[in-house]
């Protein structure tokens, strides 16, 4: 694992680290959470296939693990000595801000027990202010919501040479079997003319030529996907920037057989480029006229 990215993300309870790891997550890490420092090495040492596509590992470690504190450094000067490079992202919080935050959430503190919760927060600052000042990056997040917290971590994770591309999937459906439950966009296009009600192109489905040059040479259709196809252009790359992992788009007819099937298909050629990963699916093509 040479070669890729390493990431070690630790720092205060309740500074925020679990939405730092989803968000490199998002960004195409691979990512472990309360990973024992000791184990660290072994990991590292597994072979990763070459086309398991990731951008990076990220790990979490904090004083969750009883011996994080006494073997990190040793573990870390370790893996310097054989070569690995990597970066630690130190997250913290100012101590009002800790304490909202565990009142919140009613988690317990993994120091506060017999001492409470502020004495616990005040002995993990000062226990790990070595570690923060070996930091590579320390990251206030007190004055952060969660969607800041994740554009700082995912522009950290942007200074990666590999980045996983936001995966993007089209599917057409028929809304009388019901909206796709994951689609993120959703577009009706039962307002477009209907060749089900054409005798020689009911029995065909929207992937026909036929079909399709009937669809498409419609002039309703033709600015309808104009403006359509404007609109995701637009759209797409600001989804890509907040860092969105998946991104579907179902198209709808009333059976899914014909229109949205066509619909799609014209919108995943649009689309399709060779740095994104697309697909396309028709869920309902093969439902009964």
């Amino acid at each position: 694992m040479k070669h890729l990215r390493i990431i070690i993300l630790t720092g205060l309870s309740g500074s925020g680290k679990s939405i730092a790891i989803a968000a490199l997550e998002d960004a195409g890490f691979y990512c472990v959470d309360n990973m024992p420092v000791a184990l660290l090495p072994k990991f590292l040492d597994l072979p990763i296939e070459s086309d398991f596509e990731i951008a990076g590992v990220a790990f979490v470690m904090d004083l969750r693990e009883k011996g994080f504190l006494a073997n990190s450094k040793a573990v870390f000067e370790a893996l310097k000595q054989k070569g690995y490079c990597f970066e630690i992202i130190f997250l913290e919080a100012e101590e009002k801000i800790l304490l909202q935050r565990f009142n919140a959430t009613r988690r317990q503190h993994p120091l506060s027990q017999g001492q409470g919760l502020v004495a616990g927060i005040r002995a993990e600052r000062e226990q790990l202010a070595e570690l923060k000042a070996a930091a590579d990056e320390v990251i206030d997040t007190s004055e952060y919501t969660v969607h800041e917290l994740k554009a700082q971590i995912l522009d950290i994770a942007h200074k990666s040479k590999k980045l996983v591309s936001m995966r993007i999937t089209i599917v057409s459906f028929g809304f009388k079997y019901g909206i796709p439950l994951d689609a993120d966009l959703i577009i009706d296009v039962r307002f477009l003319a209907n060749p089900y009600f054409i005798p020689e192109l009911k029995a065909l489905d929207g992937e026909s030529p036929e079909v399709k040059d009937y669809i498409l040479n419609q002039a309703q259709t033709r600015t309808f996907l104009a403006k359509y196809l404007e609109l995701l252009d637009y759209l797409i790359p600001l989804y890509a920037k907040e860092g969105k992992a998946y991104l579907t788009l179902a198209v709808g007819c009333t059976g899914g057989r014909h229109r949205s099937v066509t619909i799609a298909r014209s919108i995943f050629e649009h689309i399709n480029q060779p740095e994104r990963k697309v697909a396309i699916i028709h869920r309902d093509i093969e439902q009964p006229l």
